[in-house]
């Protein structure tokens, strides 16, 4: 059976020609849209290349096989591709969101981040989110005229809001910022170029997101396996891959265990990108959608999953908060890593001469001139999060003597 033919671009999708355009006003490229200059600016940017010696879950050291923060994108943007071009959206923006959406992300995956926050607390924490909206628009240094990349404001849009509005119509926020308020990163920069924190991203953005909660599904199980921090018999209790690995064995008796775990990671993929398609399709018509306005202007996501496969969704999460992330030989890496990220921050911040020549001499620049401590935390913060795991413990020998073995 033919597989069907990629539907036609869709009225709703983002156009490329009709961007709002860059803050930084340049001429158009020859050879590319603006949606695709900006996925290649992000794939040349240090801090992408950074995520390939940033942990997902498991350390480096464990195997060459594990995912990186690195891997893990380039799995995203397949996905985002995939949902993009069965629902006529553009490909290239929603793969620009999907490889930018982790670089701000610390070393030692969410153990740096939630360190880090800890560490910012007096300060306003840390929120990867901002932090990928202050790489993309401030700490990048490749370009003559500006800070950072430049990108097009649905780029800027996308990363900020892929999964839903920030704030209320009269500006209260919502979400994982109800209690303590949208990062100031965030509200500085949406003074300055509005991003439309009360509405709801485009589709592209919101394909992005969804295939993030794709790849982290299917590739955590996969490198929970390999690992043997979780075993087939364990993931059973979830209804879901239970019928998938019924559906394997039945196809497929006696396999061999590291196909066994391909043929499950596949099904789950191919699931739930296709039950996305038609789930996405449906509420796009029901909402009778004709623009990416339409969609921004939703009460509720346009790019989403059905009820049963939301549910399999977090069913999954569940499973993996419980079995795979807090293992003890996973919490033993975390409470190690938690360590080091927490000791340099403290010498850092009380000897900015530790730092390197040109970050120390940004100490002393205008944002620590206007607010001494605030400034230097922040720039001590930004520091330690583009750091990779194994920078990280250099740098943590070099200073302590010492770095931990987290394996």
């Amino acid at each position: 059976m033919a597989p069907s033919p990629a539907p036609p671009r869709a009225a709703y999708a983002c156009d490329p020609l009709l961007s709002r355009g860059r803050v930084h006003s340049e001429e158009l490229s020859r050879t590319r849209t603006e949606f695709q200059r900006d996925r290649d600016r992000i794939v040349h940017c240090a801090a992408f290349r950074r995520l390939a010696h940033k942990t997902q879950v498991f350390v480096p050291d464990e195997g060459d096989h594990f995912r990186t923060r690195l891997t893990h994108s380039i799995e995203v943007a397949q996905i985002a591709r995939a949902l993009s071009r069965a629902l006529g959206l553009d490909e290239d923006l929603a793969e620009a969101l999907a490889l930018a959406h982790d670089l701000g992300h610390t070393c030692f995956g969410h153990t740096g981040e939630e360190a880090l926050d800890s560490c910012m607390a007096p300060w306003g924490g840390f929120d990867h989110n901002a932090q990928t909206l202050r790489i993309v628009t401030r700490l990048e240094h490749r370009y003559a005229r500006y800070d950072g990349l430049n990108l097009v404001w649905e780029s800027v849009e996308g990363l900020v809001k892929h999964n839903g509005p920030l704030t209320t119509a009269d500006g209260r926020p919502l979400a994982k910022y109800a209690q303590r308020g949208v990062p100031q990163p965030i509200l500085d920069y949406d003074a300055v170029w509005p991003l439309d924190l009360a509405r709801f991203s485009s589709g592209e953005a919101q394909a992005a997101a969804l295939a993030d909660d794709i790849a982290y599904d299917a590739h955590d199980i996969d490198d929970g396996l390999r690992a043997g921090a979780i075993d087939f018999e364990g993931l059973r209790a979830v209804g879901f891959i239970d019928e998938q690995l019924r559906d394997v064995d039945a196809r497929h008796p006696n396999l061999e265990p590291g196909r066994r775990v391909h043929e499950l990671v596949r099904r789950v993929i191919t699931r739930f990108v296709e039950d996305a398609g038609d789930e996405s399709r449906r509420r796009l018509a029901g909402a009778g959608v004709a623009s990416v306005e339409d969609i921004r202007a939703a009460g509720a996501p346009m790019v989403a999953f059905s009820a049963s496969i939301q549910e399999a969704d977090a069913a999954i999460k569940r499973f993996l908060m419980s079995r795979l992330y807090r293992h003890p030989r996973i919490m033993r890496v975390r409470e190690e890593a938690a360590v080091v990220v927490k000791n340099l921050f403290e010498r850092f911040l009380a000897s900015v001469a530790d730092l390197p020549e040109e970050w120390a001499q940004a100490a002393e620049g205008k944002d620590a001139a206007q607010d001494p401590e605030s400034g230097r935390a922040r720039l001590v913060c930004d520091y330690i999060a583009g750091m990779t795991d194994r920078y990280a413990l250099r740098e943590h020998r070099r200073l302590f003597g010492f770095a931990p073995d987290l394996r």
